[in-house]
């Protein structure tokens, strides 16, 4: 009986084939907030995939870090980028040893990253806090619990969704500007197709 993969070697699986597991557009949530995003500012995208919104920050003219510890992923992210004709720095990186930087970025963008149990999500949300420069900006999405109901995407483990309680006590510190919590389908690719629990939280670093 063989071992079950490590979490990379199940990304890179998921990652390493020719179409884009979550399409090839920017997630809905975050396109409709980029106008608060101004040219020349410098974002990090955490757990970027195949770089689908990060490659489309930087058409919009943002200095775009995109971050993700599946090579499959940002090979894929890289050719996107070529394509597009457009500069992304990118950086293999698994956010559990990640060191991440103090007030360095102007936004981060943290789009269904839904891997980390609530210790190592705990750690996540407090590196977010400290690499924003002060009136720096939060975008995030993701499913709720009631994602398990429909079954469109995401994890299995309902510790690993958000709640509007969780991300307000995580994010006490910050100024939050949108929470909210809606049912809507998005077709992201086939990792993401369909009626979809979801919640979305833009705040602001004080």
């Amino acid at each position: 009986m063989s071992l079950p993969a490590s979490p990379r070697e199940h990304w890179n699986q998921r990652f390493g084939t020719e179409d884009y597991l979550f399409g090839r557009e920017p997630n809905r949530f975050l396109a409709a907030h980029a106008h608060l995003l101004e040219p020349g500012r410098k974002l990090l995208a955490i757990a970027d995939g195949e770089g689908r919104n990060g490659v489309w920050l930087a058409e919009r003219g943002l200095e775009v870090l995109s971050l993700d510890f599946s090579a499959k992923a940002q090979a894929k992210a890289r050719r996107l980028a070529a394509e597009r004709k457009v500069s992304v720095t990118f950086e293999e990186a698994d956010l559990a040893q990640w060191a991440w930087p103090t007030a360095r970025f102007d936004a981060v963008a943290a789009i269904f990253f839904q891997f980390a149990d609530p210790a190592l999500r705990g750690r996540i949300f407090a590196g977010i806090k400290q690499c924003l420069k002060p009136g720096g900006m939060l975008f995030l999405q993701g499913y709720r619990p009631e994602q398990l109901q429909y079954k469109t995407g995401g994890p299995s483990q309902p510790e690993k969704f958000y709640t509007e309680e969780l991300l307000r006590a995580n994010f006490a510190d910050m100024d939050i500007l949108e929470l909210s919590a809606y049912d809507e389908a998005i077709h992201e690719g086939s990792g993401h197709d369909g009626m979809s629990a979801l919640i979305g939280m833009v705040a602001r670093k004080r």
